[in-house]
């Protein structure tokens, strides 16, 4: 065998040898993939309703994140509007937790601290919610909770909430 037919083999073994070393070869007792999101809206009609609670608040001059979840409360749309302050994203998370851990808006979780010094100081010692406020929802599937929703940075909870229900008034979630 001539020199250049011996290189040209040795070549090709070397380069089929490292293509089998790139492939991912099955190991024995490997790991289980990743289990998916928890149940949930889904995301196409999401995006729509966090764009449709930002451009009603923006039509108020409000600008504001929109946050919806899935019933584990993690994000599956975090949409922050044109100029909305950053810390509207950690409050909207803690909108969300009140209402899925209350499993009621945040608005009544809100109504109920106010008379209940148990939950109120419970609120308070929880360190994803730490302040109850008005502007998150349940997103309801009949009587099965698919997640959250909620908006923060208009002047008030009251108004926050406001653009929820209209963005829920135009996009179903559930």
């Amino acid at each position: 065998m001539k020199l250049s037919q011996m290189l040209t083999t040795l070549l090709a073994s070397l380069v089929a040898t490292a293509a089998s070393a790139q492939a991912p070869a099955p190991a024995a007792g490997a790991a289980a993939p990743p289990a998916p999101r928890a149940k949930g809206p889904a995301l196409t009609p999401s995006v729509q309703a966090a764009q449709a609670a930002v451009a009603a608040c923006a039509g108020n001059g409000y600008k504001v994140t929109a946050l919806i979840t899935d019933s584990a409360g993690d994000p599956v749309v975090l949409l922050s509007g044109d100029g909305a302050a950053v810390r509207t994203q950690g409050i909207a998370k803690t909108k969300v937790a009140a209402a899925l851990k209350y499993k009621m808006s945040s608005g009544e979780v809100v109504a109920k601290a106010r008379t209940d010094a148990k939950m109120d100081a419970e609120i308070k010692a929880d360190p994803a919610i730490g302040t109850a406020r008005q502007g998150a929802v349940l997103i309801m599937n009949g009587s099965d909770i698919l997640g959250a929703f909620a908006v923060s940075g208009a002047p008030g909870g009251d108004k926050d909430e406001a653009c929820v229900k209209a963005a829920l008034d135009k996009v179903k979630l559930g």
